[in-house]
């Protein structure tokens, strides 16, 4: 084989093995944010929801019609915990799971979830507030800064993730 072949068939096996990475980061940081995603959803509908009734997912009509909507809420966050249990079982079984991508799709889960329902849910689509019959500002504020840091940490941990990445696991080219 010629070394312009040999040259070739290295660039390919090297964009090969890149493009593996790619996808195995994706998948650990994928895991991370269903997981998240889940996490957050749970905590917001145990503690708020059940524990200190301060309000529904949907509290713009009949008391039966929040509870089931609570329900709802409850059984895609439990979904996307399951998925991202799954995918985080398959990644760990294939040797291919990156820990500070996992934390990072954890945070970027968390955060963007509690920012999303903070301001979409609450403001903009006013499917609830945190609580009623109080100053909702310092309520607001404090979720709304809270999704922020964590979502800051999901960015920073990404970008540390970007320089300690596992190298590329290239394909073994014969040699003539």
């Amino acid at each position: 084989m010629s070394d312009i072949a040999t040259g070739t068939a290295r660039t390919a096996a090297s964009r090969t093995g890149e493009r593996r990475v790619v996808e195995e980061s994706g998948r650990s940081l994928l895991s991370g944010v269903l997981i998240g995603i889940g996490v957050a959803g749970f905590v917001d509908e145990t503690v708020f929801h059940q524990l200190l009734h301060w309000h529904h997912f949907y509290d713009k009509s009949t008391p039966t019609v929040g509870l089931v909507s609570d329900g709802l809420f409850h059984a895609v966050s439990w979904a996307c915990i399951v998925a991202g249990l799954f995918l985080f079982a398959d990644i760990r079984r294939r040797r291919t799971y990156w820990h500070l991508r996992f934390l990072a799709g954890f945070c970027f889960g968390l955060g963007g979830f509690q920012l999303y329902d903070g301001t979409i849910q609450h403001k903009l689509l006013r499917l609830h507030q945190i609580r009623y019959h109080v100053s909702i500002l310092p309520y607001d504020l404090v979720w709304n800064i809270i999704a922020a840091v964590v979502l800051v940490v999901g960015i920073v941990l990404y970008l540390r993730s970007t320089q300690h990445h596992p190298a590329p696991r290239a394909a073994v080219v014969g040699r003539t």
